[in-house]
């Protein structure tokens, strides 16, 4: 990422994420992690510390989906994403697995949003 106030209002003010933990570790570094609401799994936001990290901002996958977002209401969090304006790359389909759409966050990554048919299966 970027910034990291920038990266902390969208996961938390857009996404609805927690804010679990911000510490400075230096004037130039901060210990960032977020979770979705409820969850024990988070992310680390880690800021790029040099060009070569710039340049991976926003690719880290190659381009594919690599995060997953599970929700029990799809409606609700997809009409969020839309309030909030989020790049929607595909939009929702039902799949044999459940209901899903695939978004960007801020910086291009791509996320699945997913509400199981099982969800003790996915």
């Amino acid at each position: 990422m970027r910034d990291y106030d920038e990266a902390i209002d969208f996961y938390v003010n857009k996404l609805g994420f927690d804010l679990l933990e911000d510490t400075v570790q230096s004037p130039t570094k901060r210990w960032v992690r977020v979770a979705p609401k409820g969850s024990q799994a988070g992310i680390l936001l880690a800021k790029a510390a040099n060009e070569a990290q710039v340049q991976a901002v926003g690719n880290q996958s190659g381009g594919r989906v690599f995060l997953f977002l599970h929700t029990d209401d799809f409606a609700r969090d997809y009409a969020n994403l839309q309030k909030h304006s989020i790049q929607i790359i595909r939009e929702r389909s039902e799949e044999a697995y459940g209901t899903v759409a695939v978004f960007a966050d801020l910086y291009g990554n791509l996320w699945d949003l997913i509400e199981p048919k099982n969800p003790c299966t996915r």
